[in-house]
């Protein structure tokens, strides 16, 4: 299977091409900074999506992996915290990037038949609002929302979405507390993304396959 990971210079990403390198799969990842033989891709920056996907041409690619993120409001203060610039920073990652990714690989999932993989986070949930990083959550929420509607955009071509919750996972975004390793988790999402499929395009559930109400 032909898989690109976005995202992939560590936590989660890094766990993902681990494993899916490990079962046998051509899996290439993507960093900002395209160190450690993964491939140059800025998802804030349209020309680096379109160059990245320019140099891998339009060979079938059976699945897209957009987990590149960011969490930049945890613990901010309602009164005073939330500036602006961090909104633009984690809806240029969350969102765009995630959108500008998706569209900048089409013609090679089209070629496939492919499948696309959001992780998300059950902090995208509308019906779960406990409070607190705004930021993140709203960024999550549209995330979901972008990925909903690529499920309906994309049926015809037979192009299955997905959008996924990773678990709260040990990395330098889920923090030492975190319930579960990067590598636990990337076992579970390889599961879901194995089960993805035109009957359960537009899912939006956690690792353990738990379906997550939007």
């Amino acid at each position: 299977m032909q898989v690109l990971v976005t995202g992939a210079n560590r936590g989660i990403g890094a766990a993902l091409l681990e494993a899916f390198a490990s079962r046998g799969d051509a899996v290439q990842g993507t960093a900002r900074d395209g160190q450690r033989g993964l491939i140059a891709l800025d998802v804030t920056d349209p020309a680096s999506v379109r160059a990245a996907a320019a140099a891998r041409g339009t060979a079938p690619l059976d699945l897209l992996v957009c987990n590149a993120g960011v969490y930049v409001d945890r613990g901010e203060d309602l009164d005073h915290g939330f500036p602006p610039a961090a909104w633009a920073e984690t809806f240029a990652v969350n969102v765009t990037g995630v959108f500008l990714t998706a569209q900048a690989f089409l013609p090679a999932l089209r070629a496939a038949r492919g499948r696309i993989a959001i992780v998300s986070s059950a902090m995208g949930s509308d019906a779960r609002a406990p409070g607190g990083s705004y930021i993140y959550r709203a960024s999550k929420a549209a995330a979901l929302n972008v990925g909903r509607n690529l499920a309906a955009d994309l049926k015809g071509a037979g192009i299955a979405v997905g959008i996924y919750h990773p678990g709260w996972v040990r990395s330098d975004m889920g923090g030492a507390q975190a319930t579960i390793d990067a590598a636990t988790s990337a076992a579970g999402l390889l599961a879901r993304f194995d089960a993805l499929g035109p009957d359960t395009s537009g899912v939006f559930e956690d690792w353990q396959g738990k379906a997550i109400p939007f």
